[in-house]
């Protein structure tokens, strides 16, 4: 068995929350969409000038480009970025058919939303929303087709998918700039920004990275956080070497090196089988805390 056989079964027993980042839209050589900061970076200051030393990093290029041509450019150059036609890939694809509670999604891309599309009806979003163009809001909640829900929704879900980076579709939420991110973190400490049926459905379950880096203290900070008082176990696939700060944080944090190839082991989930689990949060979570 390519999957080690404990993580195997803690994804098919649905203890596992998937946790995708950048990465993933890799597994696809001819998508057109970013699948790292830099690429994505790239994208931004192809169109707009900024200063040589901030080039090639992504939320300070946003930051110089939202404080000298509006956070309306920014929105723009992110909406052109990511509005490439592009197919799901198969992991996707398996995690849409998987009927697991709780997806993350890190990243900008809309391509796990098309997958559950093709599913059904059976699910929603709760993405994260700049200070800047939403003050007092954390998160929107959207419904399958993209109209905005009530948080208690949320509970309703057979698939809630988490987006704290904000995402392309339905309303071009993106948490990108540097000011975006300071607002977050100033708060993510205490948890304020993440949704209340995400801090209760990790209770009892673990965290399993895929296509994600923790290279840059912001990656490792809200991968941190979203994980934070979660049971685990918690395993991350990393076939490339491992910085550092990429290995100490994964020691920190009780997370499992799997040293896989992603598209191998994506392959692999295809005998993956997992068990639907009703969502069945406590009488009020979704009331607690991050209204609509």
């Amino acid at each position: 068995m390519i999957i080690p056989s404990d993580l195997h079964e803690a994804l098919t027993a649905g203890r596992l929350i998937p946790y995708i980042g950048p990465g993933v839209l890799a597994l696809d050589p001819a998508c057109p969409l970013p699948a790292t900061p830099e690429a994505l970076v790239s994208r931004l200051v192809e169109k707009v000038a900024v200063p040589h030393k901030i080039r090639g990093n992504l939320t300070a290029a946003a930051q110089f480009i939202e404080n000298f041509k509006h956070r309306k450019t920014v929105s723009a150059l992110m909406r052109d970025a990511f509005a490439v036609n592009a197919a799901p890939n198969a992991l996707h694809d398996w995690l849409a058919a998987s009927g697991l509670p709780l997806v993350v999604h890190a990243w900008y891309d809309d391509l796990l939303q098309s997958a559950l599309k093709a599913r059904g009806d059976d699910w929603g979003l709760v993405q994260a929303v700049s200070q800047a163009e939403h003050y007092g809001a954390w998160v929107h909640y959207f419904q399958h087709d993209g109209a905005r829900a009530d948080c208690a929704m949320g509970d309703l879900w057979a698939t809630l998918v988490y987006e704290p980076l904000g995402a392309l579709n339905p309303a071009r939420n993106f948490l990108v700039s540097d000011s975006d991110f300071v607002e977050v973190l100033t708060e993510i400490d205490i948890q304020t920004p993440i949704p209340a049926q995400v801090q209760e459905w990790r209770r009892d379950r673990g965290f399993l990275f895929l296509g994600c880096r923790f290279t840059t203290q912001l990656e490792r900070a809200f991968a941190r956080q979203i994980m934070k008082r979660s049971r685990g176990p918690h395993w991350a696939v990393l076939s490339e070497t491992m910085t550092r700060n990429e290995s100490r944080f994964l020691t920190e944090q009780s997370i499992t090196p799997v040293p896989l190839d992603l598209a191998a082991f994506t392959e692999a989930l295809a005998d993956c089988k997992t068990v639907p689990h009703a969502r069945g949060l406590a009488k009020g979570a979704s009331s607690a805390a991050n209204p609509a």
